[in-house]
């Protein structure tokens, strides 16, 4: 099923007498639930772009492709700078705006800007019962009530089905910088990026690659601003990073993939998994705990991002994450793969019974996405 219209899917939803398997573009199929498909792809536009007010209102449906073109005619952007699944999970189609922000996926510059919940400024979705909800406002401003919007982000689809989206966006930036360590030991990598964030060079992307695009360690820090601010904080940064081992320093864009756009996005979405074996597991832990966490993993590979506070883990095929950690201080959640084990972290008793609740008000006859996120 693929209702045009906001009013169509309400009455797909109303008079559904069995369970529902929500999707926008099909990139993302993260958990396992049965039911009919019921797809937001038609319902596509951008309704609305102030770029004097840094606002953009668009349809669940519509591709992110189209939205990042409409912003870089303003010279704007996406900041939370979304990630791709697609390589990673061998999905074919276009991500779209309400999948970006039912999954709040959110990249490498979360670190410094904030997640997809950060700049979402309002919502219209339908709920389980079939009625159509409105959330939020269009533009910056505090908006009273209860704040469905952030409620909304990262739900999966299980409290309602999202038909359009308000977000906050942001100016592209003048230059990048980028300081570049090679060969650190993984515990010796952490260190070093927990010394970048904690000084006073406004770092937007920190990453270590265990095995980097030519197979070596290599650990990454971005700076972005303008050209003389980036040029100064990133050298300043270099200096910085000289007792933890080699360094370079890149300032725009050159033929080196490490610290480019390119390579920025082969953080982003993963790319050192694609096309490899196995089970792939994200885990967001203190970056203190990131190191000694991953040692114990047996997997086939890591990579690090958010400076050691998500790990990206590459098992083999059917093992169970949790059951190997045992008691961890974070989560980890089953991005690909045969294991026998929930795709969600399991939640402590309070939290479980405020989650079984909302999802009682907001979907009674539990057929939105069932079981996905339990």
């Amino acid at each position: 099923m693929t209702p045009q219209s906001e009013a169509e899917l309400a009455e797909i939803i109303a008079g559904a007498n069995g369970p529902l398997h929500i999707t926008g573009g099909g990139t993302r199929p993260i958990g396992h639930t049965n039911g009919a498909a019921l797809s937001t792809s038609k319902m596509s536009g951008i309704t609305l772009y102030e770029p004097g007010a840094l606002t953009i209102v668009a349809k669940a449906g519509t591709p992110v492709a189209m939205i990042e073109a409409e912003l870089a005619k303003e010279n704007q952007r996406l900041a939370f700078e979304p990630m791709d699944h697609r390589s990673l999970l061998g999905t074919k189609g276009d991500p779209t705006i309400g999948g970006v922000v039912a999954t709040n996926t959110s990249g490498p510059r979360r670190i410094a800007v904030g997640a997809c919940r950060d700049f979402a400024l309002g919502v219209r979705f339908v709920d389980g019962a079939g009625t159509i909800i409105r959330n939020g406002g269009r533009v910056m401003k505090n908006v009273t009530g209860y704040d469905l919007v952030k409620l909304l982000c990262g739900s999966y689809g299980t409290l309602g089905v999202l038909t359009e989206v308000s977000l906050k966006v942001l100016p592209n930036v003048e230059t990048t910088g980028c300081v570049l360590l090679y060969g650190l030991d993984d515990a010796t990598a952490i260190r070093a990026l927990s010394a970048a964030l904690g000084s006073p060079f406004e770092i937007t992307g920190a990453a270590h690659l265990p095995n980097g695009m030519d197979g070596e360690p290599v650990t990454m820090i971005r700076i972005e601003g303008f050209e003389k601010s980036v040029t100064y904080r990133a050298g300043k940064l270099r200096d910085l990073m000289k007792p933890f081992g080699e360094v370079t320093l890149q300032i725009g864009e050159t033929d080196d993939g490490y610290g480019t756009e390119k390579g920025w996005t082969w953080v982003r979405d993963v790319t050192c998994f694609v096309d490899q074996p196995g089970d792939v597991w994200r885990i967001s832990t203190k970056p203190s705990a990131a190191a000694a966490l991953a040692a114990q993993l047996g997997a086939t590979a890591v990579q690090y991002d958010w400076g050691g506070g998500l790990i990206w883990a590459l098992m083999p095929e059917g093992t169970d994450l949790r059951a190997r950690l045992g008691t961890i201080d974070g989560h980890a959640t089953l991005i690909r793969g045969k294991a026998d084990a929930p795709t969600f972290h399991p939640e402590p008793a309070p939290l479980a019974a405020i989650t079984a609740g909302l999802r009682a008000k907001f979907d009674p006859r539990g057929i939105l996405n069932p079981g996905l996120m339990n």
